[in-house]
């Protein structure tokens, strides 16, 4: 358990710096350099909620996910928070963005498509490969897709709270899980690296 909310509050941080270069650069720069954030994720072996979903029909493992899922957002709010109590023009950015989010039918289906985005994404790094992570990162930040852990951090930086957030989580969760179900019904030799590096073994 303990080892399980250290990876979930470090997968938190990594998550925060990139948003926080987001936040402070813009797009589409700041959408680039905002992979760092993932790739720090599944180098490290963190858990993070958007990188675990899609997983879950491999593992079973509901309850950590659920306490990945916890400690992403809290540990997440407050860096956001710490980021903008460290410059104000991350809190304020953070703001105009909060603002922009609404609990639509929109907002929701963009919440699916970074789910779907994600999972590939973590797929292609642990088949060996980091390209799913600074290709996918970029392609869901600037098609305006919702990632819940990325919005949480927005929100603690802009100092307030959201319902759209949940509602993002759950979006990034059922876009996992239909690219996670589809791949494994439709395509079962796509599970199976074609060569283990050290870096996939990791």
């Amino acid at each position: 358990m303990k080892q399980l909310i250290k990876g979930a509050v470090l997968a938190s941080i990594s998550i925060g710096l990139g948003d926080y270069v987001l936040l402070k650069v813009g797009a589409p720069l700041g959408a680039f350099l905002f992979a760092l954030g993932l790739y720090g994720v599944c180098l490290l072996g963190a858990n993070l909620f958007t990188g675990k979903c899609g997983f879950i029909l491999e593992n079973k493992k509901w309850l950590d996910l659920g306490i990945i899922l916890l400690v992403n957002m809290v540990a997440g709010w407050m860096i956001g928070w710490a980021f903008s109590m460290a410059d104000p023009a991350i809190h304020d950015a953070a703001v105009i963005k909060f603002n922009s989010w609404d609990l639509s039918l929109g907002f929701f289906l963009r919440s699916i498509f970074c789910g779907m985005i994600m999972y590939i994404a973590v797929k292609c790094y642990k088949m060996g490969s980091i390209w799913g992570v600074f290709i996918g990162v970029p392609l869901f930040i600037l098609a305006g897709f919702q990632h819940s852990i990325a919005n949480v951090i927005t929100a603690g930086a802009a100092v307030n709270w959201s319902w759209t957030i949940p509602l993002c989580a759950i979006g990034n969760f059922i876009g996992s899980i239909i690219i996670a179900w589809l791949a494994s019904a439709g395509a079962p030799n796509a599970a199976t690296p074609r060569k283990k590096t050290k870096r996939a073994r990791n």
